[in-house]
């Protein structure tokens, strides 16, 4: 009989790859369902980025690289970080992974011993608890309440910091909220990081050229220098070069952490894809117009649907900083109850309602801590969004006082 260990046990399966997969299973039994749940651009890779991976194919590029990234990616990485972030990072300060989750799970795992915490900004992108059980740590959920902006206060970090904690990961632009930090924010943060020199910052930017308003993109490590050599700064080209399947992310970091998230690499996937990384030095050094032109076509459909759900009766949403997701509370609809009598307690309920009376999957807020809220995903086309937004509108209708 197979045994599985203890750690896979601390573990669940993603619920956001798990609700893409149950769209896919549904419309293949025959269902009309309509799926806004994808945390990827529906925007084609563009051209010059597909061009440069065929010719990194046909000059014979396709061996194994450096397990820490090609020099040439490694030195565009830099490059980004000086160019946008007013970063400063060697290439001995750089890791190219299979994608940002990767390193993560790099980071994590080479830091986290039994029992270190980790802090973890609630809502939260719904992989930093379980990569940090997977490493026996401990997750320490910092609420970050609707009337903050979903965004964590000095005075919540002071007090998730313990002689435990190992990290803190801050996301912004944040999944699910879509909530950015201002520099002044960041400075307030940095003010009580300073005080606490055995915490680590883990920055997730992988949301920064998707920013809506004036307000430009600060990472930790640029609001604070003094706090750059215990940073790891993390982005890739997913989301904003509509990269998602490419699978190539990045981070610059100290030099020690970066050369043992490179041993763990050697020992787990080696180098990322010699042709992806090929594609993401085009994407890096290439064209940079169409991130505008793709950012103001996200910025109106979240303009639509932010609208639309606030004229529904028990929904209400505000407007998310950034990201592609607006995260939207049903808390007005619980207590009401299905035809069929069944109650709508929490999201759990209420996402699952949707499914089931109206073939549409949206993610509920439990995924991410925050349980009174649920995520939609706007990065599909204004027909289908439109057509999520009335049967969603149809579902809270049917339901009974």
């Amino acid at each position: 009989m197979l045994q599985l260990t203890d750690r896979l046990h601390r573990i669940k399966p993603s619920p956001s790859s798990m609700a893409g997969q149950r769209v896919r299973e549904l419309r293949a039994a025959g269902r009309d369902v309509i799926g806004l749940t994808a945390g990827e651009p529906d925007f084609d890779t563009p051209l010059h980025i597909r061009e440069a991976a065929w010719e990194a194919m046909t000059a014979g590029k396709t061996r194994y690289t450096d397990v820490g990234g090609t020099a040439d990616l490694r030195e565009a990485v830099a490059r980004k970080f000086r160019r946008e972030n007013g970063l400063d990072y060697t290439a001995s300060e750089i890791i190219v992974s299979t994608g940002a989750k990767q390193v993560i799970f790099n980071a994590v795992l080479c830091t986290v011993q039994q029992g270190d915490e980790v802090i973890i900004p609630a809502p939260y992108w719904v992989s930093y608890p379980d990569i940090t059980l997977l490493a026996g740590g401990v997750p320490v959920f910092a609420p970050c309440k609707p009337e903050n902006g979903f965004k964590l206060t000095p005075e919540d970090l002071e007090r998730a910091i313990s002689p435990r904690t190992r990290w803190l990961v801050l996301n912004s632009p944040n999944n699910p909220s879509g909530a950015a930090y201002t520099r002044e924010e960041l400075t307030a943060l940095a003010e009580v990081l300073a005080r606490h020199p055995h915490v680590w910052i883990m920055t997730d930017d992988i949301y920064e050229h998707l920013m809506y308003g004036d307000a430009g993109f600060v990472t930790l490590a640029q609001a604070a220098p003094s706090l750059k050599d215990r940073t790891l700064t993390i982005n890739g080209v997913s989301k904003a070069y509509a990269m998602t399947g490419w699978r190539i992310g990045y981070a610059g970091g100290p030099a020690a952490l970066i050369k043992a998230m490179v041993k763990l690499q050697s020992q787990s996937t080696s180098g990322a894809n010699a042709i992806a990384q090929a594609a993401a030095l085009a994407a890096l050094e290439g064209p940079q117009d169409f991130i505008a032109a793709n950012r103001a076509a996200y910025q109106a459909r979240r303009d639509a649907v932010v609208t639309a759900l606030n004229e529904i009766d028990g929904i209400s949403c505000e407007a998310p900083d950034g990201a592609f997701y607006v995260f939207a509370s049903c808390e007005g609809l619980f207590g009401r109850h299905t035809p069929d009598g069944k109650v709508i307690r929490n999201s759990d309920d209420w996402v699952s309602w949707l499914l089931e009376s109206q073939n549409l999957a949206v993610l509920q807020g439990s995924a991410y801590g925050v349980d009174t809220h649920f995520r939609i995903s706007f990065a599909t086309s204004m027909t289908q969004l439109a057509e999520g937004i009335r049967r969603i509108a149809a579902a809270a209708t049917a339901l009974i006082r």
